[in-house]
């Protein structure tokens, strides 16, 4: 069947569907305090797990998610995990304690992982090796558009309708693209590469995946990658508000960091193509652990004054944000090089795994 889209629509789309954890972490930042206040007065801290407790229900569902498309066709799945994903967020949206919100985001957090992961599949049916990683990269720079607006949206929805607003925010942002994918991409698994869900083919897919020691290696990656990334997303809003009391300028300094870090998936496209995947992550993950060892230094020192350590704190997070563009793209292309056989169990296996490992490490921190 014939792509009825240009490259640089599909790249848009792909985006779009990663783009749906994106808004559905990042727009819920500015609505922590309030959701604390209103749902668990006594314990603020709680509405934190808003946000793991969905990444929690993702790294679930990736598990599934990639077997399931490479048995029923990639587009089904991203159906169904969009209806999961809007049911999921309309409880939220009614629900009247903390426990019924975090249960809807969780299962909101599973559906998800349908277009983040077979998204991945339908790439790696498309493309592979360094050009799989720039097609990743550029659509991992449009990606990071969403975080950089998603806190200001989700601040604006709060000043008109409340925090609940968010959820159909969500509602609507996934059945837009949804439809963009249904109306615009054709299925790319070929009936003759089908598999057949059963349990010893699944036991047998796992077993191959993780006796690839590139593919392990990867996870371990992976998950270092994610952990920061969850730590840094989960006490940022908090960090402005008690540390720096500047609570009223997060949505805004974070946005602006957001749309600046959209500078390291745009070099990653450049600069993977000449150097290779390996060792723009090495050099990044290197760059990364010594501006952090400085920053630490600082802070337990005290040689930075209090205005030095704010200005020190953007850019250690801007940081972060361009250590995501220039890995976690470039990790996924490496591990799911040597899997272009079971692209969506490999891209499910790879993401689950890394994502639980971080959400178990995050979480207590």
């Amino acid at each position: 069947m014939q792509n009825l889209m240009s490259r640089g629509e599909f790249i848009a789309l792909i985006a779009m569907m990663f783009a749906t954890i994106a808004f559905s972490i990042d727009a819920m930042l500015p609505a922590l305090p309030e959701i604390g206040a209103e749902l668990s007065p006594t314990e603020m801290n709680r509405a934190q797990l808003i946000l793991t407790s969905f990444v929690l229900g993702m790294g679930l569902g990736t598990f599934f998610t990639g077997p399931l498309s490479d048995t029923f066709g990639r587009k089904p799945v991203i159906y169904a995990g969009s209806a999961i994903y809007i049911c999921a967020a309309a409880v939220a949206w009614a629900s009247s304690s903390l426990e019924l919100v975090l249960a809807a985001r969780v299962f909101q957090g599973i559906g998800a992982a349908a277009p983040r992961i077979v998204g991945v599949a339908i790439m790696r049916d498309l493309f592979s090796g360094r050009e799989m990683a720039r097609m990743m990269s550029l659509a991992m720079m449009i990606f990071t558009i969403f975080p950089a607006f998603a806190p200001l949206i989700g601040a604006g929805i709060i000043a008109i309708v409340g925090w609940r607003g968010i959820f159909l925010a969500f509602i609507l942002f996934s059945a837009i693209s949804t439809l963009w994918l249904g109306l615009r991409q054709p299925e790319t698994l070929t009936p003759e590469n089908h598999r057949p869900f059963r349990p010893v083919m699944l036991k047998d897919g796992i077993v191959e995946v993780l006796s690839n020691k590139q593919v392990v290696k990867v996870i371990a990656a992976l998950s270092m990658a994610f952990v920061v990334l969850f730590l840094t997303i989960s006490v940022s809003q908090q960090i402005f508000e008690q540390f720096f009391d500047r609570a009223e300028e997060f949505p805004y300094w974070f946005g602006a960091i957001a749309f600046c870090s959209m500078g390291g998936s745009m070099l990653n496209a450049h600069v993977v193509m000449r150097m290779g995947m390996r060792q723009v992550i090495a050099l990044t993950f290197a760059a990364e652990t010594a501006l952090t060892a400085f920053f630490v230094l600082a802070l337990t020192t005290s040689i930075l004054g209090d205005t030095a350590i704010f200005v020190f704190y953007l850019i250690w997070l801007l940081s972060l944000f361009l250590l995501a563009g220039l890995t976690i793209g470039n990790l996924n292309a490496m591990g799911m090089e040597p899997l272009g056989h079971l692209a969506g169990l490999g891209a499910s296996i790879m993401s689950s795994v890394a994502t639980v490992a971080a959400v178990v490490i995050a979480i207590p921190i």
